[in-house]
């Protein structure tokens, strides 16, 4: 899969990227080198290979159980700030919402 000039001036203008065109070509080029990359490491095989990194850790040979541990804490509900208390901080609302600049002209 190729990245064209399209596609690198269309993702420039969603993230709002005034790029120059040699800017761009640089761009084409370093996003298509990238890809090649990838290409050249999908052909490798990699079946044998054990994950290195993943979402939850499992437990070294020592420590041979079936179980699972992970890095994450419980989820523990507490009550948020009330919105009447939220207002009374901001520096300017209309009521119901927190008022701020514009900052992305477009």
């Amino acid at each position: 899969m190729k990245v064209t000039g399209k596609d690198v001036a269309f993702v420039a203008d969603l993230a709002n990227l005034g790029l120059t065109d040699q800017e761009r070509q640089r761009m084409l080029k370093d996003l298509n080198s990238i890809l090649e990359y990838i290409d050249r490491l999908n052909e490798l095989d990699t079946s044998n290979v054990q994950p290195m990194a993943q979402i939850s850790a499992q437990l070294g040979p020592s420590e041979a159980k079936t179980t699972e541990t992970t890095a994450w804490r419980e989820d523990i509900l507490v009550p948020c700030l009330p919105h009447a208390d939220a207002m009374k901080n901001a520096p300017e609302t209309d009521g119901d919402f927190f008022k701020v600049p514009k900052v992305i002209e477009k």
